[in-house]
């Protein structure tokens, strides 16, 4: 049987340090709406945490402040194991996978995944061995001279993936990237995000709204609650075997997806409280 817990909003979900800390984070926008209000998490080093909860309830929100992408109102972001910048954020600890794969379709695939290495001051020859290696990861060392408007859909969200892989993060931040694709394509994608999460190690902080695809990538699932977002249930996941598309059409994931999905539908009805 899979292993799934629900419990209040853990402030230690591993016995070292986290890789990242909300404390009481509220964020109100220029509008007045209170997108999030006193939220608290912490990410473990190693987890595939996903978030996963209504439409509107602060998800993307959520990541963007972890990525420095926007402040909090309120409240605090720790790096307990980085190094910390003159802007607050952690040194090259950081890749971002936006909804859209954000090419620039002036530069081949090779240009488009040494940006933020040459944003480090590194050329393109000392680049080279490290962008062909993330290429080789996502499977497209053989498109390096291709151009954005060449490649699929899920091809571009490949090249996306391998520059946020370049600089070798701690922590990789996915913002609902296959949401778009077709399910063919995103379940292989799905895959290829659990492979390069085993060989790399990295922390994946994932957001989705999808409840099978929440229940096939994570460790640990938190589920938020409607607008204002606050961490509305935490669900560790110990999956007992390889996810694949065997485990696809097993009871065990059959079983985790009626749990997550009923998680959801209590922080649906349960609100925010203030909208």
């Amino acid at each position: 049987m899979t292993d799934i817990t629900l419990a209040e909003p853990r402030t230690a979900p591993t016995t070292t340090q986290p890789v990242v800390s909300m404390r009481n984070v509220s964020k109100v926008f220029s509008n007045g709406t209170l997108a999030l209000k006193d939220m608290s998490l912490d990410v473990g080093r190693g987890e595939f945490l996903s978030l996963l909860g209504p439409s509107g309830c602060g998800k993307s929100t959520a990541l963007r402040i972890i990525a420095g992408l926007g402040a909090p109102s309120s409240g605090s972001i720790a790096w307990p194991t980085s190094k910390i910048n003159s802007r607050g954020l952690p040194e090259g600890d950081v890749g971002f996978v936006f909804q859209e794969p954000t090419l620039m379709p002036w530069q081949t695939v090779f240009g488009n995944v040494h940006l933020p290495l040459r944003l480090e001051g590194m050329n393109k020859t000392a680049a080279r061995p490290r962008i062909m290696e993330s290429l080789a990861s996502v499977g497209l060392a053989d498109f390096a001279g291709a151009y954005p408007r060449e490649l699929s859909g899920g091809m571009k969200m490949r090249v996306s993936i391998a520059r946020a892989l370049v600089t070798k993060p701690k922590l990789l931040l996915m913002d609902e990237p296959f949401a778009a694709l077709d399910e063919i394509t995103r379940q292989k994608l799905n895959d290829d995000v659990l492979r390069l999460w085993k060989q790399t190690g990295v922390t994946v902080i994932f957001v989705t709204h999808s409840v099978f695809e929440s229940a096939y990538l994570s460790s640990r699932i938190v589920v938020m609650r409607a607008r204002p977002g606050q961490v509305f249930s935490d669900l560790s996941l110990q999956h007992t075997g390889d996810r694949d598309s065997e485990y696809r059409t097993s009871e065990e994931y059959r079983a985790t997806t009626e749990k997550v999905s009923h998680a959801l539908h209590e922080a649906i009805h349960a609100g925010g409280g203030t909208h």
